[in-house]
């Protein structure tokens, strides 16, 4: 074989060497593309099943302990018509400032119930450590609270919001046709009452927020109306230990 002939056979040979190098490179970089791939979307999930449990809050809440030494809180008061306790205190704000059945943050008013979304949350409210009540009736344009053996319940009105009460116990009705993540500012402004970090109805002040036992940071306006959600606002002081209720079978 010529010299040549050699030299020829020995570059075809380091040609076929690198591309073979190349394609192993190529594989690798594929596999570790791979690999990053599943390693977000497994991290994706996580979180995702992370904000789920918590509620929707996702990084927004923290345990309770850096509020230190927290007011237990008082008695419930009796059980209402839906079987949830109405606090002993007086309403946080009245119903006239509350929407007429003009759309409120795209939420309508309608003469029948819309249940083709349909969850309940809880509220608690407490001002200088004192328990305040959310009506009845918020939401329901033109109902009144009527006296019954369990209670006040909301009577009478044109028309349902997608977001109301029929009694003073602080669940919030969630009865929608079409499935939104709807807000605690959504409800406060069919209210017709003001909420921030600093304000609660016509209180104003710092305003604390614990949601399912943790605290929430942020506007308290973003917390999430999620099924059974527990939301408790509190001004002033002393704090006020998180308050649990029970959610009666149906509700």
């Amino acid at each position: 074989m010529s010299k040549a002939s050699r030299n020829r056979d020995i570059a075809r040979a380091k040609v076929a060497e690198m591309r073979a190098r190349e394609a192993k490179q190529a594989r690798q970089r594929k596999l570790y593309i791979g690999i990053g791939a599943a390693v977000v979307a497994i991290a994706a999930a996580v979180g995702i099943v992370f904000a789920v449990n918590s509620g929707g809050s996702g990084s927004n809440v923290t345990s309770i302990a850096s509020l230190g030494t927290l007011k237990p809180a008082p008695d419930p008061g009796s059980l209402g018509f839906e079987g949830v306790p109405i606090p002993n205190g007086a309403a946080l704000a009245g119903t006239t400032s509350d929407a007429n059945g003009s759309v409120i943050d795209g939420i309508h008013c309608q003469t029948q119930e819309q249940l083709l979304f349909h969850i309940h949350s809880h509220l608690t409210l407490f001002v200088n450590g004192a328990a305040k009540q959310v009506p009845a009736g918020v939401g329901i344009p033109g109902s009144s609270p009527q006296s019954t053996a369990q209670g006040p319940v909301a009577q009478g009105g044109k028309c349902l919001y997608w977001l109301h009460t029929h009694a003073p116990d602080g669940i919030i009705h969630v009865e929608s046709p079409v499935h939104r993540t709807f807000k605690l500012g959504d409800f406060f402004d069919e209210w017709g009452q003001p909420l921030g970090p600093s304000v609660l109805g016509p209180d104003k002040g710092h305003v604390v927020a614990i949601v399912n036992g943790k605290l929430f940071h942020g506007n308290p306006r973003d917390i999430p109306l999620n099924a059974h959600a527990q939301i408790q606002l509190e001004v002033g002081k002393p704090l006020i230990a998180p308050e649990k209720v029970t959610f009666p079978n149906g509700l």
